[in-house]
Parts: C-alpha cells; sequence; structure tokens
C-alpha cells in the first residue's frame, strides 16, 4: 500500500510541475516571439515480482510487474512560427523560416526571433539595438551603425540588406546587412530570458545563413512575430493536468483509508 503513496505523490508533484510550464506559456500569450513549453512524461522504474516464463508450452507469458510513479523528462520548446502582426514601423522584423537575429551581449553573443528593434545614441553613433539596448550583429559579426538621416527612411528587404535615402532622396547602401543564423536542434537552445537564447552542446554551433544551402529565412519589415501559445490549447491542457492532480490526490486518500482499515483489523 505504502507504493501507492509514493506513486500518487510522484503523480501529483509531476503534475504540479506540467501546471507551472502552462502558467508560464499563458503568461507570456501577449510576448513578442515567445515560444510555449511542452512537459514530456515518463514512467519509472518497475518492481518485477514473477517474469514471463514459457518452457514447451508451460509457463506465463506475461510478466507481472508494478511501476512506481511518472516524472517529468523533458520540457521541450515548440519552435513553430507565431502569427505575424502588422505594426508599420520600419524597425519592427519578423523572421519567416527557421533563423535567428543575432545580439551582443555582455556575456557574449545571444540569439533572438523578437525583432522590436530600436536606435540608441552609443557614444555619439546610432546603432541598430533590441529593447534592452543590446546591439543587433550584421554579417561579420559587426554592430549595426546607421547615419542620422538613415532613421526616418531605413529600408530592410528580405535578405537583411540595410538602405536608406539620404538628404538627397537618393537610395544609399548602407554596407550591412543583419545577421541570420540557425541551428541543428534549435530546441537544445538554453532560454536566458529577455526573449534571449544561447547555444549549448545539444544546440550545436550556430550557422550563418549565408552559408546553408536550401531555403533561407525571409525577414519581414513592419511586422512582428507574436507569441506561439494558444490559449484554448493551454486551457484544456490546464483542464487535464488538474483532474490529474485531483485523482492522484484521491488515490493518496484511498491509500491512507486502506491503510486505517489494516491497522484498525486488530482493535
Amino acid at each position: 500500500m505504502m507504493r501507492a503513496l509514493y506513486s500518487a505523490a510522484l503523480g501529483m508533484k509531476a503534475q504540479q510541475t506540467n501546471v507551472d510550464i502552462i502558467s508560464n506559456n499563458l503568461a507570456n500569450v501577449n510576448t513578442t516571439a515567445f515560444k510555449k513549453d511542452k512537459a514530456e512524461f515518463k514512467d519509472l522504474l518497475y518492481e518485477t515480482l514473477s517474469r514471463a516464463d514459457v518452457v514447451a508450452g508451460d509457463g506465463k507469458p506475461v510478466s507481472l510487474q508494478i511501476g512506481h510513479g511518472v516524472t517529468i523528462s523533458a520540457i521541450t520548446k515548440s519552435f513553430s512560427e507565431g502569427n505575424l502582426e502588422r505594426t508599420e514601423n520600419p524597425l519592427d522584423l519578423a523572421i519567416q523560416g527557421e533563423g535567428f537575429f543575432v545580439v551582443s551581449t555582455p556575456n557574449g553573443p545571444r540569439y533572438t526571433r523578437d525583432g522590436s528593434f530600436k536606435v540608441s545614441n552609443v557614444e555619439g553613433q546610432i546603432k541598430l539595438v533590441t529593447s534592452d539596448g543590446y546591439p543587433v550583429l550584421a554579417e561579420g559579426d559587426t554592430e549595426i551603425v546607421l547615419p542620422e538621416t538613415a532613421i526616418s527612411s531605413i529600408t530592410i528587404d528580405e535578405t537583411g540588406r540595410i538602405t536608406y535615402k539620404d538628404a538627397e532622396g537618393q537610395i544609399q547602401d548602407s554596407g550591412f546587412k543583419i545577421k541570420i543564423v540557425r541551428f541543428i536542434n534549435p530546441q537544445g537552445l538554453l532560454a536566458e530570458g529577455k526573449n534571449l537564447y544561447n547555444v549549448s552542446a545539444a544546440s550545436g554551433d550556430p550557422v550563418s545563413e549565408e552559408e546553408t544551402e536550401g531555403p533561407k529565412s525571409r525577414i519581414l519589415q513592419g511586422f512582428l512575430e507574436m507569441s506561439n501559445v494558444q490559449v484554448v490549447d493551454e486551457m484544456v491542457k490546464l483542464i487535464i493536468a488538474q483532474r490529474a492532480y485531483e485523482i492522484n490526490s484521491k488515490a493518496i486518500q484511498t491509500a491512507d483509508d486502506m491503510l486505517s482499515m489494516a491497522n484498525n483489523l486488530k482493535r
């Protein structure tokens, strides 16, 4: 009977973690380029009371095994694309495809799908930066520096090349092309908050799309990628997790009642 208590307690613990994951998804339903998380479960060690053993057509064809509960095996991110929202802001960029923007932080390069960029005056230079002030990197891992006249007339094409109009209305090439990278296994990226990801051994090193073959990601100016969280789906998952938590708590109560009955037999 003690096995039932521990198995049900592990079930409650796993469902509590599942609720935490779902709650984080719902909290970020309006976060630009947020990627939802999903809990993956696995069963725990089994106790074998009797093994399957068939000799000359005689014996048990199946084993007698009892499990010891459940645990969270992984929390994976879904990198499916979110809906695109038109903003008409020339500094808002969305990526169609598997690419990531590269930004420079005090701790090294980081990667993001959040293209809500700004311009900032950094030591007398106009730079393209994130909402937190991290410079956006161009091909060659250089920071993007723009002339003052470019701010109101900046144009970014699908490949990330930046052009602008000078004082005479002539189109000028800035010499910068926004760097887009991709990963062999994006689910291996480490989420650090602030819509930033860091590489890990599982994700592999970033590869510039300039060096890859096949379809390339497209940059859309004046759009932002929204969260890929679907509220209805998350609410259904939340109800299922609540019911599972409730059932496991009922199993603990039942096991406790049965133990109480067994203890009272001698009275």
